[in-house]
């Protein structure tokens, strides 16, 4: 029987690219008041022909690297932390006496998000306890867990193993991790009964696709009532764990505003040099179909890098992409000289930040536009509800070259 957890201020970091080969990148710490995460790295990783910097404000040398801002961890070590919903699930789950950043970091467990793993052990990688990932048998217990844990009920020891493995998946909906035809995806459920959001997000990822931009597999997983979607993660390159940073922890740690624009000058640095123009080409996709589908809710942890074994970052697959469905005229990030405004002539006004010239910017968004007002037709053939299509023309309708 394991040994209750007893809360401690440091615990070691793990690199796990190679799970067979746990490599240690040091410690994590609690800091500034256990307020604050703080890494520092280890001689070893320093030396390693394998050791990198985890993100550009965590460069590979000796001592304590700090975050500027409370309530974060240092670096890329921030994206290894739950969000909303994990955080809630480990509430209701472990428990624990103590619940700073560092136990959120510890019991996000084995399977979390990206390439890092947190132990109370510096000599041995070994981890929180955690389930294993379920199939798709176990999709209606999974469900039933998830509206336990909405209404603040206990859940039994079995609904617990279902919902353990996805507590480091970011957002505030909830979700959990699924093995399917032998790789991982990430099970999204609807918050409400408003409108079918599951439903809605797979449609709109076909959409995206349909506009040529390079989106994560979705799959529909059907439910007594509704639709969960299940996304294909992309940190995952079959028994390979690949580093991944949002453009959260990218943005911050090279000092830029928060900022499409400024995502694609940082493309500039991180990217292969002879992807760079692709790159941001495809990023200006984005940002345009999010804007004519009132994808509000296009913040920075919607957006990631990932590292390649050349030690270059590209853009993930796009995920979490679906209309808000709000009409607020603003996006999360910045998108041109207006600001957050959400227009294309907004989104146009920076094309040369993507490497685009104003021409070519214009046919990118016209060819968007064109296929992004055949919305109503491709949601309705893949089973979009006549209500939550007549909700969401009110903000998709009319959309265009503004």
């Amino acid at each position: 029987m394991n040994r209750p957890y007893q809360a401690q201020d440091s615990m070691a970091l793990w690199w796990l690219a190679d799970t067979a080969q746990p490599q240690r990148i040091g410690t994590v710490s609690l800091q500034d008041q256990r307020r604050k995460v703080g890494l520092t790295y280890a001689p070893e990783w320093i030396a390693s022909t394998q050791g990198f910097a985890l993100s550009e404000d965590l460069p590979l040398q000796a001592g304590l690297i700090l975050p500027a801002e409370q309530g974060t961890a240092a670096g890329a070590v921030d994206d290894a932390r739950p969000d909303q919903w994990g955080e809630r699930v480990i509430r209701l789950i472990q428990r624990p006496a103590r619940l700073s950043l560092l136990e959120y970091l510890y019991f996000a467990g084995d399977d979390r998000f990206g390439a890092l793993g947190v132990s109370l052990q510096a000599d041995a990688y070994v981890p929180a306890d955690s389930a294993a990932l379920p199939n798709f048998e176990g999709l209606a217990d999974m469900h039933q867990a998830v509206r336990r844990v909405m209404a603040g009920e206990a859940i039994s020891e079995q609904q617990r193993r279902l919902l353990q493995p996805g507590v480091s998946m970011g957002g505030a909906r909830p979700k959990s991790l699924m093995q399917i035809d032998g790789a991982s995806w990430v099970v999204k459920f609807a918050e409400g009964a408003e409108l079918d959001t599951p439903l809605i997000e797979h449609a709109s990822m076909q959409l995206a696709r349909l506009c040529g931009i390079h989106t994560a597999d979705t799959l529909l997983l059907p439910l007594p009532q509704g639709y969960a979607v299940a996304v294909r993660r992309f940190d995952r390159a079959g028994s390979q764990r690949l580093h991944v940073q949002s453009a959260h922890v990218a943005l911050r740690a090279a000092g830029e505003a928060i900022g499409y624009p400024e995502l694609a000058q940082l493309l500039r640095r991180l990217a292969h040099p002879e992807k760079i123009r692709v790159q941001q080409q495809e990023l200006f996709r984005r940002m345009v179909f999010n804007i004519l589908i009132d994808n509000t809710d296009d913040h920075e942890k919607n957006h990631a890098l990932v590292r390649g074994e050349d030690g270059f970052y590209a853009l993930s697959p796009a995920f979490d992409v679906l209309p808000a469905a709000q009409g607020l005229g603003y996006q999360q990030m910045r998108v041109g000289a207006q600001g957050h405004e959400s227009s294309i002539t907004n989104a146009m006004s920076e094309a040369p930040a993507f490497g685009l010239t104003d021409a070519q910017a214009r046919q990118i968004a016209q060819e968007i536009a064109k296929q992004t007002a055949q919305w109503h037709a491709n949601f309705k053939s893949l089973g979009v509800r006549e209500k939550d299509l007549d909700f969401l023309a009110q903000y998709l309708d009319g959309a265009g070259l503004s």
